[in-house]
């Protein structure tokens, strides 16, 4: 299985200048893998290419041996009437509800299973979001900021449970945090500042599996690199 994008690029119909162009990676392993750069130029535009959301307006996207392409983002919202505990079960496949209590437990949501969507921070709906994105069946999920507003040794415990809990699926984690994604990510392709060229760059990341694999030395070299591509 493999996603390779050849000479992608995008325009807003109706806009009169490209929102990106020439943009070309392969990611040809499963694991956690990062979209990352600044506001504006292009990553979410490129996760949407990719699961076949919107047209790019050339290049070629190939999606070679992967089936279903998933796409989350953390301004889905449930219905706020919703149960929580009620809505999962229903919509997550019974096979996969010992998988679904196993996730609750570690995304911190025990005390929330019996609550209202809309009786949840924004964090704790996110998080339930992602849960039932996680428990379908697919190859590769998009998390667009998908931890969005969860605290950072919350979303650490979360990244690493996902890597452990699902290693032979491909994940794109889109994030403004470059610290969790040079620690925890495999491949990460920034997108640069709009003038630069290329407009992206592909950097390899620690791509830790445990707290204790973290060399600093490592990870600040991966910091550096990615900072300096930006």
């Amino acid at each position: 299985m493999s996603l390779i994008c050849d000479n992608v690029a995008f325009t807003y119909p109706g806009a009169q200048h490209q929102l990106f162009d020439g943009v070309s990676f392969q990611l040809t392993a499963p694991g956690f893998h990062s979209f990352f750069g600044p506001s504006g130029v292009g990553k979410t535009s490129l996760a949407k290419i990719i699961t076949g959301d919107i047209e790019r307006s050339s290049g070629r996207v190939a999606t070679d041996g992967l089936g279903t392409l998933l796409y989350s983002h953390n301004k889905e919202r449930l219905p706020g009437w919703s149960g929580v505990g009620r809505h999962l079960t229903r919509v997550i496949p019974p096979s996969m509800h010992a998988g679904m209590n196993e996730l609750v437990e570690i995304f911190g949501l025990s005390d929330c299973i019996n609550s209202r969507f809309d009786q949840l921070s924004m964090g704790q709906q996110n998080r339930v979001n992602l849960i039932r994105y996680l428990l379908q069946d697919c190859d590769l999920l998009i998390m667009d900021e998908s931890l969005a507003n969860v605290d950072e040794l919350t979303r650490e415990k979360i990244i690493l449970a996902i890597k452990a809990m699902f290693p032979h699926r491909y994940f794109i984690y889109i994030s403004h945090n470059v610290m969790e994604v040079a620690k925890f990510c495999d491949s990460i392709l920034v997108f640069r500042s709009r003038g630069k060229a290329p407009q992206t760059i592909m950097i390899k990341g620690c791509n830790i599996r445990k707290k204790e694999d973290l060399s600093r030395a490592a990870l600040d070299a991966t910091l550096l690199e990615v900072m300096n591509a930006a």
